[in-house]
């Protein structure tokens, strides 16, 4: 499973159909609003990120408040290093922030989990 927010959901789109072209297969959640999730009902949010199921987390900012939504065995991917000036595309490559890239670090870590 993907969680993303806000722009990061593309990404999770493109890395899901990274994955599926390696075969594995993903469900991408899309969660346009932590502090409401945080507001349901347990068993909601249980419905929606299952305990058990391998989730990665993909945030273009520092990922350490996800521990508390997705625990702390997910894979969370995100950037610390803000200040870069290129084009999206170009600085996203930089920082391994691609489908591709990703991906490859889902698969990897879903073959150690």
């Amino acid at each position: 499973m993907i969680v993303a927010t806000g722009s990061e959901v593309a990404l999770a789109m493109g890395a899901r159909e990274e994955l599926r072209a390696r075969g594995v297969m993903a469900r991408v959640v899309s969660m346009p609003c932590v502090e409401v999730f945080e507001a349901e009902a347990e068993d909601y949010r249980r419905s929606v990120l299952p305990d058990g199921v391998p989730t990665v987390v993909i945030e273009a900012a520092r990922t350490e408040a996800w521990a508390a939504i997705v625990g702390k065995d997910a894979l969370r991917i995100g950037l610390s290093r803000f200040g870069a000036s290129p084009p999206y595309e170009v600085i996203a490559k930089e920082l391994g922030f691609t489908p591709v890239d990703v991906a490859a670090r889902e698969a990897r870590w879903l073959e150690r989990s």
